[in-house]
């Protein structure tokens, strides 16, 4: 495994200021150990997410007692070829089984990984929360070239290693193999493994827990499949104008006083922050985007439903525990009503979801195949309970960490923000004209 000729992959323009990195070839990282091949299950709620998902994390290395920062790359690398005995599949490949689904081939072909050199000090990048796929599409490793989702790696990684010793961790994943819980639950054993620690969340690898039912018995309308036709034309603005990625930041203070605005008509009695901002997005999203008021209107977001089946998921469990809920309106009837019209239907949407419903979701996919439609739609996902702040490869804890980019134009990603997670930040890209109104309209 070692490195081959260096190239100049290009430069990067953060702050204005130009970064040059120079990466390696990438080099595959096998399981440090024997594992099983054949085919690997992917149960029905892992079908519809697959696209890849690209994350950093950034470190600095200023603490003598730390490990220098020259064994950087190799300790990553050896860590994860541990870590890979226990989380096989992913040094696999995707294809599809005879099903007609997607399936992983599990011949431990090993997983990319690329070391790259910065030409300045980590401090250069100042602030990189916001997606930028452009820039910070240089500090991960993707495939060129690559035709379809089955011609790309489940799982990369690159370590860029900048003057001043700190580096920044860059790992693609595919979302059909982890979904937010699970990807931190592997990113920790990965860095627990580095520091030769025990894993505080070993991985519960059977999917087949989440076999549809036979014969497959579907209880629920799931509008999250609806196809809705775009009569205000919004996918000829996306194609048109450049596409802007925001972030806009809210404090407990700033959360408090919207949860107030959405029960101010007494329509409901209580709200989470996340209901609030949800709804508050979704209103605001559709007045930036000119939606007519005949437009039919779709938000879905996934929730958690490891607690919600019965038995609950196992411990630890590798894959997708994720289910997508749906709400549906017109345009008018969103932004002309109150913001607890918006609230109410998205608490409704979260009550619906337990064990009948996450089944006949499965279920649903078996029989029909279909894929969520995105139409008119904004999709929400948070990542307000993840500790990906504290993973620890022996660095000490990321000083930054976040996504290079949104993987659908329809995404709108919540991240928790400081120490105590009591301030979110929301991510999301638009449009210029419409990003404007939005700004405007996050003025609460």
């Amino acid at each position: 495994m070692t490195m081959s000729k260096q190239k100049m992959e290009g430069l990067i323009s953060i702050n204005e200021e130009i970064i040059r990195i120079k990466k390696t070839e990438p080099v595959l990282i096998r399981p440090a150990e024997e594992t099983k091949n054949g085919f690997y299950f992917l149960s029905n709620l892992d079908q519809n997410v697959a696209t890849i998902i690209q994350t950093f994390y950034c470190f600095k290395a200023e603490d003598e007692n730390k490990k220098s920062s020259e064994t950087i790359s190799e300790v990553i690398k050896e860590a994860l070829a541990k870590v890979l005995v226990h989380y096989y599949p992913l040094a696999g490949s995707l294809t599809i089984s005879s099903e007609g689904k997607l399936i992983v081939k599990c011949t431990n072909k090993g997983v990319p990984f690329v070391e790259a050199f910065a030409d300045c000090e980590i401090e250069a990048l100042g602030d990189i929360t916001v997606p930028d796929p452009l820039t910070l599409g240089k500090l991960v490793y993707t495939v060129s070239g690559a035709e379809s989702i089955l011609e790309m790696p489940l799982l990369t990684a690159q370590v860029t290693r900048f003057k001043c010793g700190g580096f920044v961790l860059g790992m693609t994943i595919n979302h059909c193999m982890v979904d937010g819980i699970t990807a931190m639950e592997f990113v920790n054993s990965w860095a627990e493994t580095a520091r030769g620690l025990p894993f505080t969340v070993p991985p519960f690898l059977d999917r087949s827990i989440l076999r549809s039912r036979q014969p497959p018995k579907i209880e629920f309308t799931h509008n999250e499949f609806k196809e809705i036709n775009d009569v205000s034309n919004m996918a000829t603005l996306f194609q048109e104008e450049q596409i802007l990625y925001r972030s806009f930041f809210f404090d407990p203070e700033k959360l408090t006083h919207l949860k107030k605005m959405a029960m101010e008509d007494g329509t409901i009695k209580s709200c989470t922050s996340f209901t609030a901002l949800t709804a508050l997005v979704w209103r605001a999203r559709s007045k930036a985007l000119k939606m007519k008021p005949d437009q039919q209107t779709k938000l879905l977001f996934a929730v958690d439903g490891r607690s919600k089946l019965n038995p609950p998921l196992p411990k630890g469990y590798f894959g997708n525990g994720i289910v997508l809920t749906c709400c549906l309106c017109t345009a008018g009837e969103l932004i002309e009503k109150p913001l607890s019209f918006a609230v109410q239907l998205v608490q409704e949407a979260i009550n619906l979801v337990n064990d009948n419903y996450i089944r006949s979701v499965i279920d649903y996919f078996e029989v029909t195949r279909l894929r969520p439609s995105l139409a008119a739609t904004v999709l929400i996902t948070t990542w307000t309970r993840l500790d990906f702040d504290t993973t620890d490869f022996g660095w000490g804890q990321p000083t930054q960490s976040g996504c290079v980019t949104l993987p659908e134009k329809e995404v709108v990603l919540f991240l928790s923000h400081g120490r105590g997670k009591k301030c979110m930040n929301l991510l999301l890209g638009l449009p210029v004209s419409a990003m404007k109104i939005f700004e405007e309209l996050m003025q609460v």
